[in-house]
Parts: structure tokens; sequence; C-alpha cells
């Protein structure tokens, strides 16, 4: 809950009357977002209000505005002097709005009581559509995980059918990709001696459109990789599947090429990234004022989801270099990791233990991939030339520092924090790079020293790890290791488990239907994990989401580095068919998997998997004698 004895003036203003208790008579920016206001860096509505904030610029936002009505919200704070910017939030609208089976959610995590509805689809289109025509001489600029993925051309999979940039789409005049501390600040920097958003055409990590055919402004900066144009790619699908391979390539290099796109009459630009943050840099943005609470206009409408579930938790850092086909994180955050201070983090800590309701409990402390914390090329002169989309597919990259000393070191420090009962790392470990056999340069010991730590004083009952699959080509696709190596962690874990006298169950999670997978593997994965005595919770339906290369497998068909052929389950059929495996323990798809694995030929794994249908007969047929001869249970009525 809010804690009310913090003024009103702590957080940034959302209402006129609170633009006027900050003594404001003009704003600079406005911030329109799509969830609610949290004033906390796990948000990134926050984040980028703070900066803007901290740039010495006056600052509001307007959190989740009606666009049904009169359009009141966008109105209410008049007209900011240098833009407005629009993020729908901390997710796609469309991944918050809809199932991976196209249905409708009936909650939204990031609104107060989790109510639905809150926000339109395609948030970014629609508000800036909005501001365009309320404020049609005020510039747009565009951030957040939407714009981020959808900068480019790209396969929307509500619509099922290629959408142009984001910008073409929504009128906005620019757009920061990725994590976008640095590329604002540069703006904010340039604004305030009064340079317009339509000259910062020099700055990292942003998009804007120039006419077509017009000579490209800065090219003495970088050199220029023309990707195939919209058009071509609505015609070509394998146009499109190649486009891919330079995206994701030059987003995740130290020293990227710019790349262009032509669209319609305009040309897209996307200059590319900043360098990854300095532990500095990092620093200072989770080291803002921030209240970590969610905005005192609130409290009569219920708790926020997203903001209960990580209200006592710490993110270490930012990045994952996992590069796996069908996550988000490294398209938008980038692999390379960037670590906060231990200094920060504990200073961090001692901010979590004085907010109200803490009972004593970290509820995790740890990142996109929890146990990359300090992991990074040993010689950056290698990583400056290498162009591969993850550190530790095929095999893990012997110039990666894997060491987890640091991690277990912190997590001691944390440990031993008077306020602190227990800090649990609950967002999910990286299983591979604590596996001997699949980490052949890591220091064992180390290993050894973070999995007793880990298992001894950091677990919440439960460990989540993420193997996705049992097959070797579905996991080849995926860009994820052999599930053998997962045997061999389970065996780590459960000794180290017995070691401490723990019952703490391992939790897998998994993924049907995804690109490469058939319905044969997918007999396989349950026959697989029940032998190993699994009974499936964290399971999943493959999403196609923009700017993954499971998405491109999935709308082309073809894998946009080979562009060879890959199957796919598609139809609602394919994918139901998949997922049903998942259940093979619930009774009622017994019948349906037998037909199944008849149809496919693979009898031999009926018994194993649901148990033979002669056997199960009988069983039931002696079970319903010794219920005739016992006579009716009490209580009940015998059948006439």
């Amino acid at each position: 809950m809010t804690d009310f004895r913090t003024p009103i003036t702590d957080w940034l203003p959302i209402t006129k009357k609170e633009v006027e208790m900050h003594g404001w008579e003009e704003l600079d920016v406005i911030l329109i977002s799509g969830d609610a206001y949290v004033d906390h860096p796990a948000f990134g509505t926050a984040v980028i209000a703070r900066i803007i904030e901290s740039e010495g610029f006056r600052i509001a936002i307007v959190p989740q505005p009606n666009w049904q009505d009169d359009l009141r919200d966008f109105k209410k704070m008049g007209k900011p002097r240098l833009f407005f910017g629009v993020t729908s939030g901390c997710m796609d609208t469309m991944v918050n709005h809809y199932t991976a089976g196209r249905r409708k959610r009936s909650t939204d995590a990031y609104t107060p009581g989790g109510k639905a509805g809150f926000r339109p689809d395609y948030a970014c289109v629609a508000y800036t559509k909005i501001l365009k025509e309320l404020y049609p001489d005020v510039p747009v600029l565009l951030g957040g995980i939407e714009a981020s993925l959808r900068r480019v051309t790209h396969y929307d999979y509500w619509e099922d059918k290629l959408w142009p940039n984001i910008l073409s789409k929504s009128g906005a005049d620019m757009l920061i990709y990725g994590m976008g501390e640095m590329p604002l600040r540069a703006i904010m920097q340039l604004a305030d001696i009064g340079v317009p958003l339509s000259s910062m055409t020099h700055i990292p990590q942003t998009a804007f459109l120039v006419p077509r055919g017009s000579d490209l402004p800065d090219a003495e900066l970088w050199k220029t990789l023309q990707l195939n144009s919209h058009e071509k790619c609505m015609r070509d699908k394998i146009a499109f599947a190649a486009n891919f391979k330079h995206v994701e390539q030059e987003s995740n290099k130290t020293k990227a090429n710019r790349l262009t796109q032509d669209v319609g009459d305009h040309t897209l630009v996307i200059n590319p990234p900043y360098p990854p943050m300095t532990e500095k840099q990092i620093d200072t943005s989770f080291d803002l004022p921030y209240t970590r609470l969610p905005h005192p206009k609130y409290h009569k409408r219920g708790k926020l989801p997203a903001f209960e579930m990580i209200k006592f938790s710490i993110n270490m850092h930012r990045g994952c270099f996992g590069g796996c086909s069908f996550c988000t994180i490294s398209a938008h955050q980038g692999k390379f990791v960037s670590s906060r201070s231990e200094t920060s983090i504990l200073k961090e800590v001692d901010q979590v233990v004085k907010m109200p309701d803490f009972k004593g409990y970290i509820s995790d402390i740890g990142g996109p991939s929890a146990n990359m914390y300090k992991m990074k090329g040993k010689v950056e002169a290698i990583c400056d030339r290498c162009v591969a989309p993850s550190c530790i597919h095929p095999v893990i990259c012997s110039n990666l520092d894997t060491s987890h000393k640091a991690m277990t070191d912190l997590y001691r420090k944390v440990d031993s924090h008077p306020e602190v009962k227990k800090a649990f790392v609950s967002s999910g470990i990286r299983y591979d790079l604590l596996t001997k056999s699949y980490n052949k340069n890591g220091d064992e010991e180390v290993m050894d020293e973070y999995m007793d730590q880990l298992v001894s004083r950091h677990v919440s009952g439960r460990l989540k790890v993420a193997p996705e699959h049992t097959s070797d080509d579905t996991l080849k696709i995926m860009r994820k290791p052999s599930f053998k190596h997962f045997h061999e962690f389970k065996k780590s874990y459960e000794k180290a488990n017995e070691k401490h006298g723990l019952n703490q169950p391992l939790i897998p999670y998994f993924i049907s239907s995804h690109p490469g997978c058939e319905e044969k593997d997918m007999a396989n994965l349950a026959a697989e994990t029940k032998d190993m005595g699994f009974r499936l919770e964290q399971v999943q339906d493959f999403t196609p989401t923009p700017m993954t290369v499971a998405t491109i497998i999935y709308y082309t068909g073809v894998h946009p580095y080979t562009l060879r052929p890959v199957y796919t389950a598609k139809s609602a059929k394919q994918k139901k068919n998949q997922h049903l495996y998942f259940f093979w323990y619930k009774r009622e798809n017994h019948k349906l998997i037998r037909e199944k694995l008849t149809n496919m030929g693979r009898e031999d794994m009926i018994e194993k998997l649901v148990g033979d249908r002669k056997r199960a007969n009988k069983k039931e047929i002696i079970k319903n004698r010794k219920e005739d001869t016992r006579g009716p249970r009490k209580g009940k009525k015998r059948r006439s």
C-alpha cells in the first residue's frame, strides 16, 4: 500500500493541480503512458520521466488516458514546450491484451485492481494519432518496448500481416529503441539549447523518417546498410526474412552500421545503438529519487498486480546474452550485460527494507536471467568484432567470463543485512551456465559455491528454470542447449538440496508449437519429463511477437539466417494437439493421446505415457465389481 506520509510532490505530477503544486506554469515534456504510474525503477515510464527531471526539465505524466471520450485527458496538461513522449508501457499492448490463441485477456497487471480495458490496442499508434490531431505542430517522441520492437517492417500476429515501421504507422517524429537512458539524455541536452527533434539526426539509438531519395544526414558518421524495402517485404517473404539477420546483428554490435529501409514516400533511418551502459551510467539511472510506490490516486482503485509482484525486488543488471529465438529481451535490452555496482544495489536494499509492509523478505534479486551479473567479454576487442546473436549458443564463447563469484559475494552481503531475513532469486536462472558439461570453461569450484549458496539461502520453496524443450532439433532452433545438460543440472540441484536437508522442487518451463517442433517432439517431451517425475505446470504455447527469430520463421516458413524451410504448427488444431501433451496426467486426455500416438505409429509410447488401455479397462472393471460387492457408499444412493 502507499505510504501517505510521503508528500504528493515526491511523485511527478499527473494532474494539473499537481503541476501547480510543483510551482510550474509550463511543462517542457508531457509523457503519455499505457501503464498506471508507479514511481519505481522497474517501470519504464518512471525511469524516463525521472531522467527528464534530472536534466532540469519540467515533466508530467498522463497515465492511461481515456481515448474513447472527448479526449480531455490528452488536453488537461495543455501543450508542452518541447515534445510529447509516448509509450505503451512495460509491455507490447497486444501481448498485454491477448493470449497466444488471440483470446482477449480479462485482466491487466499494470492497471489498478488488475482491470482490463484502460488502454487501446496498439497504444503507441492510437495515442500518437490523437496527439497529432490535437497538436499537429508539437513533435512526438516514441519509446518503450512496443515502439522498440516495431521500429522496422514487422509481422503482427494479431492482424496476421506485415506492418511498416511504427513511425510510418503512427505519424510520430522520432523513436528511441532499446533502453532509452543514453539517447534520451542526449536529446534533452540538445533540447535545452533550442535544437528541435527534427535536427537531431546524429543521435545513436534513434530512428526517424526522411523523404525518399533525399541525401541521408550525417553520412560521415556511420556506414549504411540498406534493407529490403517494406514494399518488397510485402511481396516477398524471403526478402523480409533476409532483413531480420541484419537487424538482429546490427542491434547487438558494439560498433554497428546504420540501417535504412524505404517505405512509401519515405526512408526509415535507424542509427546504431549506444555502447553498453557503464556501471556508473546504469547506477545513475537506478539511483534517481524514486518513491518506489504507485501514485496515491490509485489507493482506492485496488492494488497493481505488477507492482505487488516486484515491489520488494531488486534488479542487478540489464541485458541477456542468451539470444533465445523466441525472446525479445536481447532485441530490446541488447545481448551485452550492464551490471550495477554493489554499492548501488546495497543502497537499494536499504531503501527496500524501509518500505511500508516489508516483512524481511526480498522477493527477487536478479535480472532478465538472474545469474548473468558482472558477466562480460574477457577481451573487449573480440566482442567488438563479434556478430553472433548469442554468447552461449551453440557453445559458450571462450571469451565470455561466466564467473559466478561476484554474485555469490553479493548474495552474502545482502543476506547479512540486519533487516533481511531472506533474499530470494525468483527471476529464473540459466542452468546451462552452472552445468559443467556445457560450461566447460567455467571454474567448477566457483560454480559449486554459487549453487550451494543459491540452494541453501535463496530459493523460495521452488526454483524456476527454463529448458523449454527436450528435442535437440527444436532446442537448436530455440538457441538453447541440449536437454541432456538439464538432466545433469537436476542431479546437481538435488544433491545440493540433500546436503542441506531441503526439499525444494525444480520447476521447469516448456513451450509448445515453437518453430521446429512437431507433434512427435511433444510426445517425447511428455514421456521424458514424466520419467523425470515432473507434472508440468509452467507451460505456454508459442506466441509470435515482433522482432524475434521464431516469429520470422512462423510467418515466412524459413530460418532468417539460412533461408531454409522450418516446420511450424500454425493452425489452432495443430497448436492444440501439441499443447495437449503437457497434460498427459489428466484422464480426460488419455483417449485422444492414445489415438494420436497410434496414428503416429508410436504405440510403444502409449503404455509409457498414459498406460495400456486394456489394462486400464481391466482395472476399472475390477474397481466396479468391488463397489458392487461392498454395496452403496455411505451417504449415496445405489443407482437403480
